[in-house]
């Protein structure tokens, strides 16, 4: 297992990619660098990965070694690629998919001209639907600073320059010192954390951007 360091904005791209809650860093690379590559189908069906080493004498063949469940993935990750996962959490047992869409029609993107205010309008509306799981958005962090936190003074320790504020009718704050392409990461992992499926994702990460 080797390590290395990425810059904040590229973590919460690769986190935004993720796919199933508990899918790894390393799994999440491979899929978009590799692709069709790292996955061989077999004839049953039955997905089995190839080995990535050069030479390796322990390449799987298909139908010989089958690729874990993602459930099974994460069970066996060690405490390094825990460290480098995206953020996890279990989704919430109800999620109307369609309720933030509803919320962003024409008449409201049009009445916001800055993007700073408009992203925190759509996680305004975001806490108001789920409150009770809205605290999951404090497991999104970069390598050296939080991202989300319920007191300006907790974002400021993680550096002077985050301009943080605070999420409308909600206890919350937020980082906003960024450009849109890490605002549109932290939506779609917000919203993956709150349950919505990857057509509400890019649904809600369109209208923004």
């Amino acid at each position: 297992m080797k390590s290395i360091d990425i810059d904040d904005d590229l973590y919460a791209y690769i986190a935004g990619q993720t796919k199933h809650i508990g899918e790894s860093a390393s799994d999440i690379l491979r899929r978009l660098l590799m692709g069709d590559a790292a996955e061989k189908v077999s004839a049953d069906g039955k997905s089995v990965l190839q080995s990535t080493k050069p030479g390796s004498g322990d390449s799987a063949q298909p139908g010989n070694r089958k690729s874990p469940a993602p459930d099974d993935r994460a069970a066996k990750s060690s405490p390094s690629s825990a460290q480098d996962a995206p953020p996890a959490a279990s989704a919430p047992k109800s999620v109307v998919q369609g309720g933030i869409t509803k919320r962003l029609n024409d008449d409201v993107l049009e009445s916001y001209t800055k993007r700073v205010d408009l992203f925190l309008f759509i996680l305004a509306q975001l806490h108001e639907l789920h409150q009770e799981d809205f605290q999951a958005v404090e497991q999104i962090k970069g390598k050296n600073r939080v991202y989300f936190a319920t007191s300006k003074e907790a974002l400021l320790k993680t550096g002077s320059s985050t301009n943080p504020k605070q999420i409308p009718d909600s206890p919350y704050w937020v980082v906003t010192n960024n450009n849109t392409a890490k605002k549109v990461a932290m939506l779609e992992q917000v919203l993956q954390l709150l349950g919505y499926d990857e057509a509400t994702r890019e649904t809600v990460v369109n209208r923004f951007a």
